[in-house]
């Protein structure tokens, strides 16, 4: 007979020991996205600053929208007319005037040229920065923000000085004579030009030098080393990369720029009949000057709504090509 030998079963595999210890899955959200953690804790955190914010802005553009939609004069503010409620009346009156549209044109156009310059200036001085040793980049950095701490007046004033037909030195320098820059509207307007970039630059520079600072440096020379120039490396490598950085300072160079009023004032007045006005003087021109308090102030709110459509349409462009703001 044969003899049979008992065979044991397989015994089972047991589980490994790192699936018992597996994290459980995350709960998804109704869209597939995790739901995200700390609830109320990030506004408990902000609520400092926005009521701050709240106290100091939300007041403000409550009346400045008030009175725009209100008949409010000197004769009003003295009390010897009652306030009268106009509706849409000055809203009216503002677009029907002709000068209004010829204020915004040169706002626009003005605010336009003084972002690129600002950014252009600051983005090349913020790529120096990185190919320059510590002393002059350490003066650089010095001398740039002693610009920006520069008040506004007194810069305007120096900037007068500079370029002043009789006794400024930058006339002697380029055999100008009496040129005078104020005279003319596209003079004038260069001027300011240049002074409002000369105060904004830096603001830009050390914004996008810290930006490229936090790049790794074996991207710049893997860029390098495959042949790619500095304005290449800038362009392909460098600004996809600081887009949000970017983003965020040309919405910063947008508001200033676009309600530049002090540079205006000081260094034109609004020029000779009104040829270098812009929004934020011409406001100032028809509330205190004229004494037309509701007008003035509807100019307010419609610059305001400008440069929230321009500050949400960048923000909204950002968002479709995939950053996180």
């Amino acid at each position: 007979m044969r003899r049979t030998t008992d065979v044991a079963p397989p015994a089972k595999r047991s589980a490994p020991a790192t699936a018992a210890r597996r994290p459980p899955a995350t709960t998804p959200s109704r869209r597939g996205a995790p739901r995200p953690r700390g609830g109320w804790t990030p506004w408990l955190y902000l609520a400092p600053a926005l009521a701050v914010l709240g106290a100091l802005l939300v007041y403000p553009v409550y009346q400045l929208g008030l009175i725009s939609f209100l008949e409010y004069t000197q004769a009003q503010v003295s009390g010897g007319e009652p306030t009268r409620f106009r509706g849409l009346g000055n809203y009216t009156d503002l677009f029907a005037d002709d000068q209004f549209g010829q204020v915004l044109l040169a706002t626009v156009g003005f605010a336009a040229a003084c972002v690129l310059g600002t950014l252009a200036v600051g983005c090349a001085l913020a790529v120096l920065l990185t190919r320059v040793r510590a002393l002059p980049r350490l003066a650089l950095l010095l001398a740039a923000l002693g610009a920006w701490a520069t008040p506004t007046i007194t810069g305007s004033t120096v900037w007068l000085f500079l370029f002043d037909p009789d006794f400024g030195p930058v006339n002697r320098l380029l055999g100008l004579g009496d040129f005078s820059w104020t005279y003319g509207r596209y003079s004038a307007f260069l001027l300011v030009l240049l002074e409002v970039v000369w105060c904004s630059f830096p603001f830009v520079m050390i914004t996008v030098y810290a930006g490229i600072r936090a790049v790794p440096g074996e991207v710049l020379e893997a860029a390098a080393l495959d042949g790619a120039s500095q304005w290449r490396i800038w362009r392909s490598v460098l600004a996809p990369m600081l887009r949000p950085i970017l983003g965020i300072v040309t919405v910063q160079s947008v508001i200033w720029d676009f309600k530049v009023f002090t540079q205006i004032y000081v260094m034109t007045g609004g020029g000779i009949a009104g040829q270098n006005l812009v929004l934020n003087v011409y406001a100032y021109q028809k509330a205190f000057a004229s004494s037309q308090y509701s007008l003035g102030s509807a100019i307010g709110v419609v610059m305001l709504l400008l440069l929230l459509a321009v500050t949400l349409g960048y923000l909204r462009l950002l968002r479709r090509q995939g950053e996180a703001l």
